[in-house]
């Protein structure tokens, strides 16, 4: 079953205008923010998807595993009139946690005039199997500031105080020209749209490429949130983009440093681990890239090659 994108995300010039988050209100100690509470929450995830991923690294990194429980969705859609995610990989196949079938059941739960695509992450209040957040561009911030209490020791910093301007500048441009550019690219319906991401896509890794010559990390010896909302896009760009969404000037592995602070990346714990290339190579070409008619899921490209040295621990020292 194909992602379905809703008519609003497509606009006349044939651009695709990813649709806006309903479910934003933050967590906090504030009156009307989430309650901040362990063993409240479910994140919805499934490993294919990148916004869900980079939720899943940083709870992973700040040791919130025991904090917020995580449910998994099958990498490949369900069979369906809509677009939705389903729990077919669990006994029954239902969610042993909130008893459901498919996310979109959530989605319902909280607004049954709910008229968008049902997406990951979701972060639901197990009690009332309501969503209550998929704002996938703050959570990551949510879990690094207002469950900061429930942070194992030693937890990294991965949104520091005296960073959080240039954090937050860095983390526009990658959604808007990566992130989210690949998509634009790939659901592109005109040829202008999508040379345009295309373009875009291109001229921003070039940019990245010369930054990480000097520095490990996008912002020197730390990792910080940018790395994870960078390193979710280059850990999909060979398996994924670079045919399914033909963004095919160049591969990650013929970026010299890029392709090196990935793998540094993917060999840090946290990162590798939630990795899923499997899941993710059926998801982008068995179920949202169009045309493959006989599905046909390709075999390459080796993974084993995210295990080589990098050669980056001294970098910026």
């Amino acid at each position: 079953m194909a992602l379905t994108l809703k008519s609003v995300e497509m606009k006349k010039d044939g651009a695709f205008n990813r649709q806006k988050n309903q479910f934003s209100i933050p967590f906090g100690e504030e009156v009307g923010e989430l309650p901040v509470e362990a063993g409240r929450y479910r994140l919805l995830w499934s490993p294919v998807c990148p916004w869900a991923h980079r939720a899943i690294i940083v709870r992973k990194l700040l040791g919130l595993e025991d904090v917020i429980s995580v449910g998994t969705a099958d990498p490949i859609r369900p069979n369906l009139p809509r677009t939705d995610w389903a729990f077919t990989l669990d006994e029954g196949e239902i969610d042993p946690v909130l008893k459901i079938h498919y996310i979109s059941e959530v989605y319902y739960n909280a607004d049954p005039n709910y008229t968008g695509r049902p997406t990951v992450p979701a972060v639901v209040d197990i009690k009332t199997k309501k969503i209550v957040n998929n704002d996938y561009f703050r959570l990551t911030n949510y879990l690094e500031t207002a469950w900061k209490k429930y942070h194992k020791k030693g937890a990294p910093d991965l949104y520091p105080e005296s960073l959080r301007d240039e954090i937050d500048k860095l983390n526009d441009i990658i959604f808007r020209d990566l992130n989210n550019g690949v998509y634009r690219a790939g659901f592109a319906q005109s040829q202008v749209a999508y040379e345009e991401a295309y373009d875009t896509i291109f001229n921003r890794l070039d940019e990245l490429e010369k930054r990480l010559a000097e520095q490990r990390y996008l912002f020197g010896r730390q990792i910080t949130d940018s790395d994870v909302r960078l390193y979710v896009t280059l850990a999909r760009f060979d398996v994924a983009y670079y045919n399914g969404f033909r963004v095919n000037r160049n591969r990650l592995v013929e970026f010299p440093n890029l392709w090196g602070y990935a793998r540094d990346l993917y060999q840090t714990a946290g990162f590798g681990e939630t990795t899923d290339f499997d899941s993710i190579k059926k998801h982008y070409h068995l179920s949202t890239i169009q045309g493959n008619r006989y599905g046909i899921l390709p075999k390459g490209p080796d993974i084993k090659v995210w295990n080589t040295k990098h050669g980056r621990e001294k970098i910026g020292q």
